[in-house]
């Protein structure tokens, strides 16, 4: 491979990747075009047994016009016992090819460990990719994960988590800004297997033109997990009338002892605050990005590190105002 990609927020350098995303002292690694870049083999990241990380580790997957063609990569993170650690996974697209990436990513959380993951996906209009996750948590440990699906034309997210041991819990967040044809898929499904255990999720989308969205989630509480706390909602803001979002939220119980919660709604904006921000002096057009904003920035604080929240929110206003028009194509410089 001659790729040489590399990490430059702040200097304009010819195959360099300006992303501004990752954290200051993070570390970054290249999957070009499905494999690790150097050695074009799937991606093993594996942290040590009761070792904290302070640094995040940033993985940016890229699709270039080298390989056009449809590519399938498999990527892995294990979670050592007693380990912590930040993950910031990003997706982009280099050239105006319709690329189709098929993806699937295994978490593995070992007893006591924890894991926050920021997922940001920012692809053309003609890409689609599908990602499939495989999350184990075992005793103990706990999963915070946000996933930014910020721009792409097909984008499909599958995750099943299962929570094998006691007290393991996972709080999983996703956020969706969708316009013109595009279409994104999030399924979920939880797997509270033993007590006493602990899921949260929280799916959020803004929608315009002729965009569509689905969600399904799935609470799976088996018999002997007494003790149970699950809670699953998901919201759409729909901008035109030609926008649709679906959402199936299920629940499948089979314990007794549980405390379990499910819900879905789509709406539209709210006059009565728009009359009132215009009535304060703020034009139509600056008062319904900020009441976007508010909507989006439920997930938005999902995001444990301050500066990574700031700059995603950043982002998430930037597209919202209409900034991505260049990434129809692609725009190296968009984030």
């Amino acid at each position: 491979m001659t790729e040489n990609y590399i990490y430059a927020p702040e200097h304009n350098i010819e195959g360099g990747f300006r992303c501004k995303v990752p954290l200051p002292g993070s570390r970054q690694i290249f999957m070009i075009d499905g494999g690790v870049q150097g050695t074009g083999r799937p991606l093993d990241i594996r942290f040590e047994k009761g070792k904290i990380y302070e640094e995040s580790l940033q993985v940016i997957s890229i699709r270039t016009e080298k390989h056009p063609e449809d590519i399938s990569a498999r990527t892995s993170f294990h979670f050592g016992e007693g380990s912590s650690a930040r993950l910031i996974l990003c997706s982009h697209t280099f050239a105006e090819n319709p690329f189709r990436t098929d993806e699937e990513t295994d978490i593995t959380l070992e007893a006591g460990a924890s894991a926050d993951i920021v997922i940001m996906q920012n692809e053309h209009n003609r890409a689609t990719h599908n990602t499939r996750y495989n999350v184990r948590i075992a005793e103990g440990a706990s999963l915070r994960a946000v996933i930014l699906t910020i721009h792409g034309g097909t984008i499909s997210n599958d995750l099943t988590v299962s929570l094998d041991g006691r007290h393991a819990s996972c709080d999983i967040s996703g956020l969706y800004l969708v316009d013109g044809t595009q279409s994104v898929t999030n399924t979920l499904k939880v797997l509270h297997r033993v007590p006493e255990c602990h899921s949260r999720e929280l799916f959020k989308g803004i929608l315009d033109n002729s965009a569509k969205a689905a969600f399904t989630g799935l609470i799976h509480v088996f018999p002997d997990a007494q003790k149970t706390e699950a809670y699953q909602e998901c919201h759409n803001l729909l901008l035109d009338r030609n926008a649709r979002a679906f959402a199936q939220p299920q629940l499948e119980i089979y314990a007794d002892d549980v405390k379990c919660s499910h819900g879905a709604t789509n709406g539209r904006l709210n006059e009565d605050e728009l009359f009132y921000m215009r009535s304060r002096g703020i034009p139509l057009k600056e008062a319904k990005v900020l009441q976007q904003l508010a909507f989006a920035y439920a997930v938005l604080d999902k995001i444990g590190s301050p500066e990574l929240k700031e700059r995603m929110a950043a982002l998430t206003e930037r597209r919202l105002r209409g900034e991505f028009t260049d990434c129809k194509s692609c725009c190296r410089n968009c984030c």
